[in-house]
């Protein structure tokens, strides 16, 4: 409960003890829910109420405002609780029963110095209620101890987005209300109720508490976002990583978004007057990457599209890029490809190949710089980091080596043995101008020659041993 610092000077040690800003009320069990609510599964507020002990100081009103430094990080805070209460023509300085036990405990010489004694100091009865905690203390004392808890939920707008555990599904209605009740401004409650399998990647959802209203706003970044939560995909736990991203990107250059969802990359980039082209294949995320782009005020910053991932690269990109390379000082601005969709982005890798002729890019300046490229992938296993590189590389049909890989980032943890990275990579001339399977057969055909040289060799040797 104490922080305890020591400073060192050549012969003299210093040491400092000061107290903790706050204390966990869920370590005091005088301060716990009542112990009979354990393993609750219909919410009865009523059963939460109990009556303690806690000590305080009972002042004059014309002395609180002289004592109140003096013990400001000793008082009890709780949930709808003030701990300076008015009583009769007094006030009530509520203090916490961890670090006070008796008179004592206080700073009793500043204390005596503004006239407060021993007879200012009780212990009084409060009733405490559901009301005084928290949404993470109710919950704590409600579900099995022996197991984990709700370790964490996401806030999309008026929405708490859940993902239970199997032995979480009894409590799941008590989970949903106490949230409700708790959290400021949510009306909505769901749970994750099935993986993420569907074409257009979208969270299936179980209404667990609340109004069944899933359209939201929300902000990320600074930036207002307006969707239909249940019909596209949005996860507020990549909100650091879009700003990553973001965050590279400058004044008039170019974002190629390939899965732009409802424009979480595309509509920031945008409003920093980049040049974007978003696409994404659910038409309902795309109606509301229109929309976002709308709010936001950047519609002639970006060029939306409702098609395919890989007829967006094979045809949009392409047209674009080319224009770009062929006409531009690419070496003047960035040009980037984001490809987030970590469950099959690096299937698509291998539209770049081959995406020109050669005769295509034969008049290229000396200078070109071709795009990066950002590809996220799901990796599960014990390196996780070596596996999505084998992964990018193995779809891309190339070895990344120190030329063209830019880097691999961990993104987030999505379950035991199981990571997201994102694999930054640099487009280059072979790449564009070969397919997988043209550089395939080229290898063949080196090894082959290989192969051969060194039967011919070893055929010479056994030659001039004769």
């Amino acid at each position: 409960m104490f922080m305890v610092a020591q400073l060192k000077v050549p012969g003299i040690t210093f040491i400092a003890t000061r107290l903790r800003h706050y204390f966990r009320n869920m370590e005091c069990q005088d301060l716990q829910p009542p112990s009979a609510v354990r393993g609750m599964q219909e919410l009865q507020r009523d059963r939460f109420r109990k009556s303690v002990q806690v000590p305080r100081l009972r002042l004059p009103e014309s002395q609180v405002q002289r004592v109140m430094p003096l013990v400001k990080k000793l008082l009890l805070k709780m949930e709808h609780l003030h701990p300076v209460r008015a009583v009769d023509q007094s006030r009530e300085i509520l203090l916490h029963p961890t670090p006070v036990k008796n008179w004592e405990s206080l700073p009793t010489e500043e204390l005596q110095k503004q006239e407060v004694t021993k007879e200012h100091f009780s212990f009084a009865e409060l009733e405490l209620g559901y009301e005084n905690w928290s949404a993470s203390e109710i919950l704590k004392s409600v579900l099995p101890a022996e197991e984990e808890g709700l370790t964490s939920y996401s806030r999309i707008g008026h929405i708490a987005h859940l993902n239970l555990r199997d032995h979480l599904l009894p409590y799941k209605q008590l989970i949903g209300q106490v949230l409700r009740d708790k959290l400021p401004n949510c009306r909505t409650v769901v749970n994750k109720a099935a993986s993420i399998d569907n074409t257009y990647r979208n969270f299936q959802l179980e209404l667990i508490c609340g109004e069944a209203e899933y359209q939201v706003v929300t902000k990320e970044n600074g930036v207002p976002f307006e969707f239909d939560f249940s019909k596209v995909y949005w996860n507020p736990r990549l909100s650091t990583e879009h700003e990553r991203i973001v965050k590279l990107l400058h004044s008039g250059d170019v974002l190629y978004d390939v899965f732009a969802g409802v424009g979480p990359f595309s509509v920031p980039a945008a409003k920093k007057r980049c040049h974007v082209l978003a696409n994404d294949l659910n038409p309902v995320s795309f109606h509301w990457l229109q929309h976002n782009a709308k709010r936001n005020k950047c519609l002639g910053q970006i060029k939306m599209f409702n098609k395919d991932g890989r007829q967006f690269i094979v045809e949009e990109l392409r047209e674009d890029l080319l224009k770009r390379l062929l006409t531009t000082d690419t070496s003047a601005y960035a040009i980037h490809v984001t490809m987030n969709l970590p469950a099959l982005a690096v299937e698509f890798l291998n539209a770049f190949r081959g995406l020109y002729k050669v005769e295509d890019l034969a008049e290229l300046p000396g200078n070109v710089v071709y795009p990066t490229v950002h590809v996220y992938s799901f990796a599960k296993g014990e390196n996780t980091k070596a596996l999505v590189q084998e992964l990018a590389e193995r779809h891309l049909g190339a070895t990344l080596d120190d030329s063209l890989l830019q880097g691999i980032s961990f993104v987030r943890n999505v379950a035991p043995n199981k990571d997201m990275y994102r694999v930054s990579f640099r487009l280059s001339h072979q790449l564009l101008t070969t397919t997988k399977e043209e550089q395939l057969t080229r290898k063949r055909g080196a090894q082959e020659e290989d192969q051969l040289e060194a039967d011919l060799q070893n055929s010479a040797s056994k030659v001039k041993c004769v």
